[in-house]
């Protein structure tokens, strides 16, 4: 869901993780060691938080989004 987050985002990730199960997964990607994946989804500022259900985007925000946010929006689209 996000390429390389700023120190204060990784514990949220983490976090909702764990509080959300089985319904999504939570995958950090190094947009520089992956620009091709960057180039595709055009990100440009980090971090970059996007949605996908069955391969298509729902939605994306740069910048840190809160933990509650995450969890609603997963809960939505779930």
């Amino acid at each position: 869901m996000t390429g390389v987050a700023p120190a204060n985002a990784s514990p949220i990730l983490k976090e909702v993780s764990s509080e959300i199960g089985g319904k999504a997964r939570i995958i950090k990607i190094d947009v520089d060691k992956n620009q091709p994946i960057a180039q595709q989804y055009q990100v440009r500022g980090v971090p970059t938080l996007i949605l996908f259900k069955k391969g298509q985007p729902l939605w994306r925000q740069s910048g840190v989004a809160t933990k509650q946010q995450l969890i609603d929006l997963i809960n939505q689209n779930a």
